[in-house]
């Protein structure tokens, strides 16, 4: 599955289209003809992020055989849908809301983990950050053995303004820390909720972690005292599983 969009034209009709296009690389010796001042144009209406690099880079990447006219975008693997999808996903099901959101994950097998386990463990979707972060990538869809095909995904440019929408609509948001002061199995998740993973290695960002109404954490036994980000989101994803199963 390929996710690259190569040459002016092809890049161009993609944006108008619609498409989503995680990012867009734009050789640094690149003239400035109407092409690609529209192309910049309507990336910044639509908050893409363009980043320029050297013509080497991107030839290295052709899939085309270096026909790239200096320019090659990341489209998404698969449509993003938005929040008020994902919650009347939830209410459509008769179901008590449980989305997972993600506070800058980087890597991408570790998104696609946590989006195979949120379709295993019934979440009805998760929020990934426009910037900073991974987007839906072939990568990312390989990696969720095919749960991007199933699990709504959004990306939203603020997380705080996320979750000050979310609790409008009575959303309990929980953030999973090391250094919380509730023990995962004491934690009610039966609540209508946002579970917040932070970004591998640095966790929870500082007014994510403050806007939080409750943080959790793993009890830990060993010499390690942090998970994977995503193994440490399939730990409380079946928790929630387990809470709500009786």
């Amino acid at each position: 599955m390929s996710d690259l969009i190569e040459g002016r034209h092809p890049v161009l009709e993609s944006l108008k289209a619609g498409r989503p296009i995680n990012k867009i690389l734009l050789a640094n010796n690149t003239g400035r003809n109407d092409i690609i001042a529209e192309i910049l144009h309507l990336s910044k209406q639509n908050g893409i992020r363009v980043e320029y690099v050297e013509k080497l880079a991107l030839d290295r990447l052709s899939e085309s055989g270096g026909k790239h006219q200096g320019i090659i975008a990341y489209a998404a693997a698969h449509e993003y849908v938005e929040v008020e999808d994902i919650l009347a996903s939830a209410h459509a099901k008769s179901e008590v809301p449980f989305i997972i959101l993600l506070d800058g994950i980087e890597d991408p097998h570790n998104l696609g983990a946590i989006i195979r386990t949120a379709d295993a463990a019934g979440a009805h979707g998760v929020v990934i950050l426009k910037h900073r972060a991974v987007g839906l990538t072939s990568v990312v869809a390989k990696a969720s053995a095919g749960a991007v095909e199933h699990v709504p995904v959004a990306r939203v440019n603020n997380l705080n303004d996320c979750i000050r929408k979310l609790k409008e609509q009575r959303i309990w948001i929980i953030g999973l820390d090391e250094a919380g002061d509730i023990d995962l199995q004491k934690a009610d998740f039966k609540l209508p909720m946002a579970l917040v993973i932070g970004r591998e290695g640095a966790g929870l960002s500082r007014l994510v972690k403050e806007n939080c109404e409750m943080l959790v954490k793993i009890p830990m036994k060993g010499k390690i005292n942090s998970l994977n980000a995503s193994v440490a989101a399939g730990v409380v994803m079946y928790e929630v599983v387990r809470q709500r199963a009786n």
